[in-house]
């Protein structure tokens, strides 16, 4: 085997080597939301309240069109890493080039389609009339450039897959550097350029996911990486009917998972919008916050994803409880001190994306009663991503689900109309605890009693 990177199973200390992974991955993600944090900052202070609101209007319908890339990522991953473990590195480009083909075809048609309907979707929202005009145009330009966030969101797991995760974060610290610079410049017009407004975060994120893709096609071929984008790997670029159904079988639940999760957020979207436009400017601030208290737990629940994975390819099942152990210990450590900082500092992150004090408390309150129940949110993630390595996908999905739909949702809609706006988020608690146990339990005593076989 004449590659320079091994699988990760194969390396002495599973703790040392899980959290050297580990880092440069919670970093990623945590540029990766820097990124759209930044936008918003830039926006909330050079815009307003009410650009704030229009913006915060496109998360849900974001996540819900990334079902279909983050559900082909997560079964090429599991998929790549097992090929991995088990040192086949043609099937490991076999599963790339057809998981990219259908990156590429479902991708653009997944945003043409979006296009032409982002208005409908943001009627069908209840979005406020006083921002409906900021929201259409910057939703329609995020929707057109979504192909390359697709693109980029596929190859940078796949490469994780194979045990590279700095590579992924050089690529995020490129990406954040671009909007940090042309975002500002577009929505004022400075240095001749045109005063873009509302759509200048979209372009300049556009512009910085394009660029970024041009720089990992040179700098992986020059460093001769195992993934470089070469004629071999381009050959591959094609429907391979097999593996496409194998991906497809494992990333599907994901999808399906994810699709449930976004229409829910659409949902509480429109039930945070009853209250008005400082409500919603409220609901994306404190969004941004747990994205950054959720990625970290959901870095580990990756990490534990491909190191089972590996695991298995290797023929090492054996290693799988103790993977699951060294990151439920690492969610309790690097989660827990997230939720802690975030209470300590709750004014002073709200005041980064809010300027008026009325919005900024309103947003403090709502922070504090959600924050705690990420740590349990992030042991469900490891529990589901460890049972998905093995191709057990169809009953995380399901519980995931029940959690969503059956506790989430209606809870958010009682609570809300009980307590009012702070119902909402106390439903999102109950639901994060709730999956947590219904994940530990099938983990424990029905999961960890199958014989687990290798995938590929």
């Amino acid at each position: 085997m004449s590659l320079k990177e091994q699988p990760l199973v194969n390396q002495s200390s599973l703790w040392k080597t899980f959290l050297i992974f580990l880092l440069p991955l919670i970093a990623t993600n945590i540029l990766q939301n820097l990124s759209g944090t930044i936008n918003t900052i830039f926006v909330g202070q050079m815009l307003g309240v009410q650009a704030i609101a229009a913006v915060s209007v496109f998360f849900p319908i974001l996540f819900c069109l990334m079902a279909f890339v983050i559900g082909l990522s997560a079964g090429a991953t599991i998929l790549v890493g097992q090929a991995w473990g088990a040192q086949n590195i043609e099937k490991v480009k076999d599963v790339v080039g057809s998981t990219l083909f259908m990156t590429l075809i479902g991708g653009t048609i997944i945003a043409i389609f979006s296009v032409f309907f982002s208005k409908y979707i943001l009627l069908a929202l209840g979005t406020d009339d006083r921002v409906m005009h900021l929201s259409l145009p910057y939703v329609q330009w995020m929707l057109a450039s979504s192909p390359l966030l697709f693109i980029y969101i596929v190859y940078t797991s796949i490469l994780r897959g194979v045990g590279d995760s700095r590579t992924p974060l050089l690529a995020s610290t490129i990406t954040i550097g671009i909007g940090a610079i042309i975002t500002p410049i577009l929505i004022a017009g400075h240095f001749g350029f045109p005063q873009l407004g509302i759509i200048a975060p979209a372009i300049a994120t556009a512009i910085g996911f394009f660029s970024v893709l041009i720089f990992l096609a040179i700098y992986l071929n020059k460093k001769d990486h195992p993934l470089k984008i070469d004629l071999q790997l381009i050959q591959r670029i094609r429907y391979q009917p097999q593996l496409t159904k194998s991906i497809l079988r494992l990333g599907i639940p994901t999808g399906i998972q994810m699709v449930t999760t976004s229409v829910a957020g659409l949902v509480i979207v429109g039930l945070v919008n009853r209250h008005g436009a400082n409500a919603t400017a409220a609901y994306g601030a404190v969004n941004q916050v747990l994205n950054y208290i959720q990625f970290p737990a959901l870095s580990i629940a990756i990490a534990s994803s491909i190191f089972a994975a590996q695991a298995i390819g290797a023929g090492k099942s054996d290693l799988l409880a103790k993977v699951t152990r060294t990151a439920l210990s690492m969610n309790i450590l690097f989660t827990g001190t997230l939720v802690a900082l975030a209470y300590l500092f709750s004014k002073y992150l709200m005041a980064l994306f809010i300027t008026d004090p009325a919005v900024v408390d309103l947003g403090q309150q709502l922070l504090f009663i959600v924050l705690w129940s990420i740590i349990f949110f992030g042991a469900s993630a490891i529990f589901a991503s460890i049972m998905r390595a093995s191709g057990t996908v169809t009953m995380p999905m399901i519980i995931n689900i029940v959690a969503i739909v059956a506790i989430e949702v209606p809870c958010a809609y009682f609570f809300s109309e009980w307590w009012g706006l702070q119902g909402i988020w106390y439903g999102y608690a109950l639901a994060f605890v709730s999956l947590c146990i219904m994940q530990g339990l099938y983990y424990q005593f029905v999961w960890k009693k199958k014989t687990i076989k290798a995938l590929i």
